[in-house]
């Protein structure tokens, strides 16, 4: 996924009226350029990667949100934080689930030797490169640290 590919989405929504996914392109657009900014001024172009870590940064946000905006009692934030997440998570790879996560750390744990969890970095820094934008890093780690403790 580009910023020109979300771009391209964003005319298609404005001309189909869809205020919402709208409203989430621009947002997603505007971090991208806000990213770029950052990286390194005007003349830098945002690559494939850093859209994806864009894309995590905001459905982690939404997710943040979400969990104080039930604390809060406030559905009506909880509900357009929920759809907001739906939205950007379409441009997500496919998330791994928790059977897929052990069998890779077991793999990791068993490639790197580590049997304390004091070498919880040591396989963390193997998954990490295989789990990017396919898992939540908090998940990993819970995974590993269970795994490490038995």
């Amino acid at each position: 996924m580009t910023k020109k590919d979300l771009q391209q989405q964003l005319k298609e929504s404005m001309l189909a009226k869809n205020a919402e996914k709208t409203s989430v392109l621009r947002m997603l657009i505007s971090s991208i350029t806000y990213y770029e900014i950052q990286k390194g001024g005007a003349g830098y172009e945002a690559n494939d990667e850093d859209v994806l870590t864009v894309i995590q940064k905001e459905a982690k946000q939404r997710k943040d949100s979400i969990t104080e905006y039930q604390k809060a009692n406030r559905q009506d934030l909880v509900d357009k934080e929920t759809s907001e997440l739906a939205m950007l998570q379409e441009y997500l790879p496919k998330q791994l689930n928790e059977e897929e996560i052990k069998a890779m750390v077991k793999d990791a744990i068993q490639k790197t030797g580590a049997s304390s969890i004091q070498e919880l970095g040591k396989v963390m820094g193997t998954l990490v490169p295989l789990t990017k934008g396919k898992a939540d890093g908090a998940i990993v780690s819970r995974i590993v640290k269970e795994e490490l403790s038995k």
